[in-house]
């Protein structure tokens, strides 16, 4: 049984960082990818960042030069450092884990962002 926890979100003013964590547990080789998406009210859950075991990155144009995506591969965790949050970075934050051909989810984090 795999599990994702978030952590790490809440309530900053604009122009203010938070960093994220999503530790991984059960029974786990291996992580091919993982991934941050979050959604905001009344809107589509949005792609943030992901990355690869082998550390290529990939993020949404909104937060390039902003977030960035890390992992600890021994510790089966990953990271979203986020910097000069804007209101529009409001949301619930989800992080993702593709294990043994399955995509599993945390149960989300509440980042706000204050004006």
């Amino acid at each position: 049984q795999v599990q994702l926890v978030e952590s790490g979100g809440g309530l900053v003013k604009v122009g203010g960082s938070l960093r994220l964590s999503c530790a991984a547990s059960g029974n786990i080789f291996s992580i091919p990818a993982m991934g941050w998406y979050r959604q905001a009210p009344g809107k589509q859950r949005e792609l943030v960042a992901t990355i690869t075991s082998g550390g290529s990155t990939n993020y949404a144009d909104s937060v390039k030069g902003r977030f960035t995506i890390s992992r600890d591969n021994s510790k089966k965790t990953s990271y979203l450092q986020m910097n000069s949050l804007k209101p529009d970075d409001t949301a619930v934050y989800y992080c993702n884990a593709y294990i043994r051909d399955s995509l599993y989810w945390g149960q989300g984090t509440q980042v706000t962002v204050s004006s």
